[in-house]
């Protein structure tokens, strides 16, 4: 892990020298401290000091942060020679001119540790797993206390924004014109991927709205089959399995695996409810799926003109209440009853037992994404609407086009009207990130994106340890990435350093330009002549010798039935999404464009034999293409 002090060092040297400034202190302190608190220091210390110093920025003034020690006038020591570029060290006020490089240096040498995908302790874990259990209760709580007005309000505001494309969902699951999907990942029972189409474990309440007959087996002709089935009762579900996978090392991330006959019929009604979403131009402009660019572009357009702010909810799923979801629903009891069909009702929480959930969905289900920021969005204009102090029309609702763009839990609203929103969002159970959500000063956040004054202030990541063998070939994948994403921002020595970390282990490091497959170095001045010895033998372009990624999925057999009903599936597919709505295995094409659809990952010709997210990667040595 020494490694990973030794890249902070070379960022904060060549920060410094960008800077025109001394880290000399800085990298003594550092030092001093990493021996002390170990990876920590990285991954946890130095964020929440970059996340107090973003909020300085926001609010105009250097405020408290008990982690670094201060000069006798209250003023950080550590980074203080980047912090003199950006605030004013007698007043402690933001300059009228801060330095842009000095805000991004030290944005760079504080929050680039944050995320790096290592496991957490078993505290930090179980900690997690009391999180979500009292957020559940939170959600109960909730449930308990809101009032008939306002979910009344809340009905009216979704039926303004949502009426037409709820009428159209609602109209194909009457005529049963819905198309299931298995997809690649993880359910709870276990099922491997190719395995998901030998189910046969359904439920009752998804048996009154998606018969077994129409949806597990590939026609009339199979009915023999459906003896095998087994149909379970509410009580008898099988519940969804509340795991943590990697975020930052001081909390993981927690989804819900669902069992396999929900998220199949999930993906049928994700479909459609896309479909219809992509059918509605107001809905399309202000709410986001498959395109983070727009949020992306409000955010630096509102740290320039103030006109918008950058909201983050905090366990964002996890705090939208099923009650809400019927209630939006209610005037299409028809859809209403397939949604929460299709909903698992109760989770098996490690530590905790079974619990019986008021939650709409955690992540994991296909429906949480879309349906929460269905929910949001409605809140938003709750919030407008009460502001406002009068009932919001259609045509209000699209003179905040530009103002209001939801993508998720990354929330674009307007600051004339943002407390009122923050206080809607939360008096329906959503809490507003404070460290994340930005509309006081010139700094905005969302989607991956930052920005300060209309600068791009956006940080490289570290997402993996360093390699220290050949073998550790996801690790060399990432810091090939990093080295390259470091170039390109700038840091030059840094990049040659982590150049010489890589070339003692890769025997061909080839330059290469940043479309090209190839793990290589990404150059100004492109790739070198002397290093494309070799010709295509056909297109007569140059090659580079270098390893490329490969990642097969795991072997995996289907035959029989199953085999059958797969590519039937897949053929109905391919013949309802041809130019209808922009997607892909994962949903939609990310320019949000019309495509013609393609087999996705693991459905190529040998997708009966193979199925599934590869479990491992390798680098294959070859001639490649340098572009």
């Amino acid at each position: 892990m020494k490694s990973l002090m030794s890249l902070w060092t070379k960022m904060a040297e060549e920060s410094a020298i960008l800077c025109c400034t001394s880290a000399t202190s800085d990298i003594k302190t550092a030092r001093g401290r990493f021996e002390h608190e170990g990876l920590s220091f990285l991954t946890i210390t130095l964020p929440d000091y970059g996340k107090s110093i973003q909020k300085w920025i926001d609010q105009g003034q250097v405020g408290i942060n008990s982690t670094f020690s201060k000069s006798r006038g209250g003023f950080p020591l550590f980074l203080g020679g980047f912090l003199n570029r950006v605030f004013d060290r007698r007043s402690g006020l933001l300059l009228d001119d801060p330095l842009i490089d000095a805000v991004f240096a030290i944005r760079q040498l504080t929050l680039s540790f944050a995320k790096i995908s290592l496991p957490c302790t078993d505290a930090r874990v179980k900690k997690a797993m009391s999180g979500y259990v009292k957020c559940e209760q939170d959600v109960r709580q909730f449930d308990s206390n809101v009032t008939e007005r306002d979910l009344c309000d809340f009905e009216v505001m979704s039926n303004l924004l949502f009426e037409s494309m709820w009428t159209i969902v609602d109209r194909d699951v009457y005529y049963d014109r819905l198309l299931p999907k298995h997809g690649p990942g993880a359910v709870a029972d276990k099922l491997t991927s190719n395995g998901k189409y030998r189910n046969r474990t359904w439920t009752s309440r998804l048996q009154r709205v998606f018969p077994v007959d129409r949806y597990l087996i590939p026609n009339h002709h199979f009915t023999d089959v459906l003896d095998e089935v087994d149909i379970l009762e509410p009580g008898s579900e099988i519940p969804v399995k509340v795991i943590t996978v990697p975020k930052t090392l001081k909390t993981p991330r927690i989804i819900a695996v669902e069992p396999t006959c929900m998220q199949y019929t999930q993906q049928a009604l994700l479909q459609s409810i896309l479909e219809a979403f992509y059918r509605d131009e107001l809905l399309s402009r202000l709410i986001g799926f498959d395109d983070q660019v727009p949020n992306q572009h409000l955010a630096c357009q509102g740290s320039v003109d103030r006109r918008t702010a950058t909201l983050d909810l905090s366990e964002a799923s996890d705090r939208v209440s099923n009650q809400l979801v019927v209630r939006m629903l209610r005037r299409w009891p028809l859809l209403q009853e397939a949604i929460q069909a299709t909903r698992s009702r109760r989770a098996e929480v490690p530590g905790y037992g079974v619990l019986r959930l008021a939650k709409f969905a955690s992540m994991g289900s296909a429906l949480c994404f879309p349906i929460e920021a269905f929910v949001f969005t409605t809140l938003i204009f709750l919030g407008i609407q009460k502001s406002l102090n009068r009932p919001l029309t259609k045509k209000d609702v699209k003179s905040f086009l530009g103002l209001v763009r939801v993508y998720g839990d990354d929330l674009i609203v307007p600051v004339d009207h943002v407390r009122t929103i923050v206080d809607t969002l939360e008096h329906f159970g959503a809490r507003v990130g404070a460290d994340k959500s930005f509309w006081t000063g010139g700094f905005r956040e969302s989607c991956g994106k930052e920005y300060f004054n209309g600068h791009d202030v956006s940080i490289t990541r570290v997402r993996q340890v360093l390699p220290s063998t050949m073998a550790d070939v996801t690790e060399v994948i990432s810091t090939v990435s990093l080295r390259n994403q470091l170039y390109m921002s700038g840091y030059m020595r840094t990049a040659e350093w982590l150049d010489n970390l890589l070339m003692g282990m890769l025997k061909h490091y080839p330059v290469v330009e940043p479309t090209s497959s190839v793990l290589g170095r990404v150059s100004y001045s492109g790739p070198d002549e002397n290093q494309t010895s070799r010709m295509h033998s056909s297109l007569h372009s140059p090659l580079v010798r270098g390893y490329r990624v490969e990642a097969k999925a795991p072997s995996d057999m289907l035959d029989d039935i199953g085999a059958l009903h797969k590519c039937l599936l897949q053929l109905e597919r391919r013949s309802s999404l041809r130019g209808q709505v922009p997607w892909n295995d994962s949903g939609m094409d990310s320019s949000g464009s019309p495509t013609p659809w393609e087999p996705p990952m693991g459905h190529a010709s040998n997708h009966l034999e193979r199925s599934g997210r590869p479990k491992r990667v390798s680098m294959k040595l070859g001639w490649w293409s340098p572009s």
